[in-house]
């Protein structure tokens, strides 16, 4: 058998955090058993569908490196199917007309909430033998109904959850097409499904009480049924559900915010499951270890430190030419000019170690292509009474020292020692007078990044 798997957002809103594991999820299990992945939009609520959520929905996919080897397919482009599929039911007695009008259903739950019943379906126009059905008004349009199994059980083994069963007393009849011959979402998932040949339904576990009902229109259609996972929710980092404050933000807004796809994912492979104590581990050693059994059945908790920490691990690890090729352009959204001098790898390379984000990366090369003027407070901090001989003979060699880091440390070096002064009272000013900030990278080597003229300049516009 070839493993299918299948991730079907609809495009409602953007790729979130929840989506984007579950496609993982499906993608890595296709892939660690050379199966096939296919994507699915499932677009079939008109009137909160919009092209730019499926494109959001794309362009996270690509974001993420998630390759899918079928779709995107669109259930709009599938209504013909549909109801081809449901007048076979009418014909063959497995779904039936329903001409109960909204009020009429809306008494009847009323009435079963006043005696202390759960509102449901109660049946009036399913189809039974002997049973008389009275004739519909001419003026209503009828839904179609499932005739769901009045007895027995709906079991399966959930590939994360194990035995699930309900009661097919508790299942209504659902109905599969609208008054407006418009199929329903859980009618139009099992027609996908069987057709796709999906054989693995990989999905978050408010789906759970759909999959009884869509086993059971599986089964008499005749169709193989999928072996189902239901991954928990994903709670903030306060323990709560996830919101738009903590992660159920678009997998584009990861991006904006500075954050490698690589992380991204391996962060998300760790959400609710594990390898042993591993935390850090490339895609193709995720696609060998994933399985099902070591998915946690109890909610994940998002860990926005964690996910810092991955993204800081990875961007260290980072080829200098690629960090430049994402900085730049955000530098340019910025307005900010990248110059040849100094060279945008250079200053890179000395930063890379010291930051979490590439907005970070963005924020320390900044300042080397900017008319850069400190805060004034800061400034007269360090510029010290104590500090100023010193820093105005340091400016003075500036002007002739060999521009390396190694020269311009000996001279720095020599000068805290005549004026008897310890390395931060001249580093610190110095800092703060070349980029503004009082921590940066080893201050020589911070020096010959800049043109030798922009050092002299920035130095004599306070000492």
């Amino acid at each position: 058998m070839t493993i299918r798997t299948r991730f079907a957002p609809s495009p409602t809103g953007y790729l979130h955090i929840g989506g984007a594991r579950t496609a993982l999820f499906s993608w890595a299990y296709a892939r660690k058993h050379g199966g096939k992945f296919v994507l699915r939009i499932e677009d079939t609520d008109v009137e909160r569908s919009t092209p730019e959520a499926v494109q959001a929905i794309l362009d996270g996919m690509a974001w993420l490196n998630l390759s899918y080897d079928e779709g995107p397919f669109y259930q709009l482009q599938s209504m013909e199917r549909y109801k081809e599929v449901i007048q076979l039911m009418l014909m063959q007695g497995l779904a039936y007309y329903c001409y109960a009008t909204p009020s009429e259903l809306d008494a009847m739950r009323e009435a079963q909430r006043a005696s202390g019943e759960k509102p449901r379906y109660d049946g009036r126009w399913r189809p039974e033998s002997g049973k008389v059905l009275p004739e519909p008004a001419t003026d209503t349009k009828p839904v179609v109904r499932f005739k769901n199994p009045a007895k027995g059980i709906v079991t399966w083994k959930d590939l994360v959850k194990g035995q699930i069963e309900f009661d097919n007393e508790e299942l209504d009849d659902l109905i599969i097409a609208r008054a407006d011959g418009t199929p329903t979402y859980n009618f139009c998932v099992v027609v996908d499904d069987w057709d796709m040949g999906i054989t693995h339904v990989l999905r978050g576990d408010d789906h759970v009480n759909n999959t009884p009902r869509q086993i059971n229109i599986l089964k008499a259609l005749g169709a193989n049924v999928p072996q189902y996972a239901h991954l928990s929710m994903i709670l903030g980092d306060d323990g709560q559900k996830l919101s738009k404050r903590h992660g159920a933000v678009s997998v584009m807004h990861y991006d904006e915010e500075g954050y490698l796809p690589e992380a991204v994912i391996n962060y998300l492979a760790r959400l609710g499951w594990s390898h042993g104590d591993e935390e850090v581990f490339s895609v193709e050693q995720f696609c060998t270890w994933f399985d099902l059994d070591h998915i946690t059945p109890s909610a994940a908790q998002f860990n926005t430190e964690k996910l810092n920490w991955l993204n800081q691990h990875y961007i260290k690890q980072a080829d200098n030419a690629r960090l430049v090729a994402l900085v730049r352009p955000r530098l340019e959204a910025r307005g900010v000019s990248v110059s040849a001098k100094p060279a945008l790898e250079a200053i890179i390379a000395l930063y890379k170690e010291r930051v979490v984000t590439l907005n970070e990366l963005a924020d320390a090369a900044e300042i080397f292509y900017i008319d850069l003027h400190p805060n004034q407070e800061l400034l007269s901090a360090q510029l010290t009474a104590e500090a100023m001989p010193a820093l105005q003979e340091l400016a003075e060699r500036l002007k002739d020292v060999m521009w390396e880091s190694v020269a311009i440390g000996a001279v720095i070096k020599e000068i805290i020692g005549k004026h008897s002064l310890k390395m931060p009272k001249l580093a610190m000013p110095l800092r703060v007078m070349l980029t503004g900030q009082t921590q940066t990278p080893s201050v020589d080597a911070v020096i010959i990044l800049f043109p030798r003229e922009v050092v002299l300049a920035r130095l004599a516009r306070y000492i």
